[in-house]
């Protein structure tokens, strides 16, 4: 739940946005280990390191209002990100290396950076933690965490599954090791109060995604409601019910321009909407205040993106910013 302190948060940073000026490049997929942007003119670099795998559009959109919020702040930003744990570790060490002013990182797998995230902190660089690994934040060091709390999020898409008339459930889980995915699943299980079989599959070979997906469905006839925690999932896992001629229906974490369309069509039943442009853009603007006025923001909690719900209710208003790879 939102604390008061994380709303005023939320109303400051977005009047920083509304004051400065608007641009509108269309997402690019993150590459895996390699360098996605240049760097803004500005005195404050900072370095934005996630866990992204290639092709994966989510991390687009956080690389997107990153780059946003630099180009209007004149910040220097670079994006990298690997979905290897080691190499994202290395990534954040040759930041610390190459003196930055700040680094924004995911953490999807905590342990695994710990180190390099701690020796960042003992640099003198500020580091924001974004989208996972919220609970050790505050104890690696970092000074604030933008994201949602996934168990909460998994939760309440738990609960309107269930308002829904399903009653058994899987959860496709699309990156090994990540905790946040399982916390969503952990989440979605206690909130839906029925049967909820997790399913792992691979994010970069939607092949056997959504042949895995048809599998379970014709194996188990029973699941009504599959759960993906990634947009692209989404699209496979409709694909797959139709496929198994299944009478399951999808709902999904996050948000692309598939997803839109697939709300609007009646293939996906909500997506849960965390914002990950604000993930993307919101650390830039937090750096940008701490250098220049030593503001910080959360108090030691976690700054909230989300959830949000997007339905038939409301998807009309957010399907423009999706096309321009806003959300």
């Amino acid at each position: 739940m939102k604390s008061r302190l994380v709303i005023r948060a939320g109303v400051a940073l977005a009047g920083v946005a509304l004051l400065a000026a608007c641009s509108g490049p269309t997402g690019t997929n993150s590459q895996t280990t390699q360098n996605n942007s240049a760097p803004a003119a500005g005195d404050l670099k900072v370095a934005v390191i996630t866990h992204g795998t290639a092709g994966d559009a989510f991390w687009s959109v956080v690389k997107v209002g990153a780059e946003d919020a630099g180009k209007q702040l004149g910040v220097g930003v670079t994006y990298n990100s690997d979905g290897d744990p080691g190499a994202q570790a290395k990534l954040i060490d040759n930041a610390v290396s190459q003196k930055v002013g700040g680094i924004v990182v995911s953490m999807a797998n905590p342990d695994a950076l710990k180190t390099s995230i701690e020796n960042a902190v003992k640099a003198g660089i500020p580091v924001i933690t974004i989208n996972s690994g919220s609970a050790k934040s505050v104890e690696f060091g970092a000074m604030a965490h933008v994201g949602q709390e996934e168990s909460i999020a998994g939760e309440e898409a738990g609960k309107k599954l269930k308002a829904a008339g399903k009653t058994k459930l899987l959860c496709v889980i699309h990156e090994a090791g990540n905790t946040g995915l399982n916390q969503r699943c952990d989440g979605a299980r206690t909130g839906f109060g029925g049967t909820v079989e997790n399913l792992q599959v691979d994010i970069s070979n939607p092949t056997d995604i959504e042949a895995r997906i048809k599998a379970k469905l014709q194996s188990d006839t029973a699941i009504d409601g599959v759960l993906a925690l990634n947009p692209q999932v989404a699209v496979n896992a409709a694909s797959a019910i139709k496929g198994a001629s299944s009478k399951a229906q999808v709902a999904t974490f996050d948000l692309n321009a598939d997803v839109v369309s697939s709300i609007k069509a009646g293939d996906v039943l909500f997506a849960v909407d965390q914002q990950q442009y604000e993930q993307g853009y919101l650390p830039i603007v937090m750096l940008k205040l701490f250098k220049e006025n030593a503001n910080t923001l959360g108090g030691g909690k976690p700054v909230l993106t989300g959830p949000g719900f997007v339905d038939k209710s409301n998807v009309d208003k957010v399907a423009e910013y999706a096309k321009a790879g806003k959300r």
